[in-house]
């Protein structure tokens, strides 16, 4: 059983690690990831060099750190907003809409994601085995979900789909980043995912929901009894 001086503890312990997260995105945000120290850090973060240390083994795992911190948060909150709908097409607006918010609410913390943590190929190994694969996952499991309701066609890869749909939302976030941010970027999510769904050509019909599908099935049904009625 764990004591409340020890609860305490921890809690005081995840606050804190917490509190350097925060002012290392702030810190990097503003002088890049290679023109930080982590005495900077520290001092922005209100705790001692050596503190820090006792957190993470140097700067380059803090910023992991840090990565797997932005997508735990966007796991969590996508599993929940995707909860909440059953439609798999809602479902996938609602993934992009979120991970456009979360970026497009906080200037300083998109701009670690989409340009300082893209430095390093080594940190870009480490990333895409983790935390993004999780996010691929999720996404993944959606597309399936489409193409099992017949919204989706079902000769498309949906693992390779799960990519280009997180490499679309990811380019806008990063010209975002670029340019004046003079824009809403959550606003981006509906032209980026309605090219995913419909494509280029002027044929294409848009993936429709659910029910819509259903209603349409017992449409057919009531037709084919109608014809059959007329027949006899």
């Amino acid at each position: 059983m764990v004591s409340k001086t020890g609860s305490i503890r921890e809690i005081k312990k995840i606050e804190k690690k917490q509190r350097i997260h925060e002012a290392a995105i702030r810190v990097m945000a503003r002088n890049g990831y290679h023109g930080t120290t982590v005495s900077q850090i520290a001092k922005a973060a209100k705790v001692a060099d050596g503190t820090l240390y006792l957190y993470f083994q140097n700067k380059d795992d803090l910023l992991v750190g840090i990565f797997d911190e932005i997508m735990d948060r966007f796991i969590s909150e996508g599993l929940s907003v995707i909860e909440e709908v059953a439609d798999p097409i809602e479902k996938l607006k609602r993934i992009v809409e979120l991970h456009l918010h979360n970026l497009g609410a906080d200037e300083d913390l998109a701009c670690i994601f989409q340009i300082e943590l893209r430095h390093n190929v080594h940190h870009m190994k480490r990333f895409s085995q983790s935390k993004l694969r999780q996010y691929f996952n999720i996404v993944e499991r959606i597309i399936r979900d489409a193409q099992e309701q017949g919204q989706i066609r079902p000769e498309v890869n949906p693992w390779i789909t799960a990519k280009i749909l997180f490499g679309a939302v990811d380019e806008m976030a990063t010209n975002w980043v670029l340019r004046t941010r003079d824009y809403s970027l959550v606003d981006m999510a509906k032209p980026t995912l309605d090219i995913i769904l419909n494509g280029l050509g002027t044929h294409h019909e848009e993936p429709r929901s659910a029910v819509a599908i259903a209603e349409a099935e017992v449409g057919d049904h009531r037709g084919d009894l109608a014809a059959e009625a007329q027949s006899q």
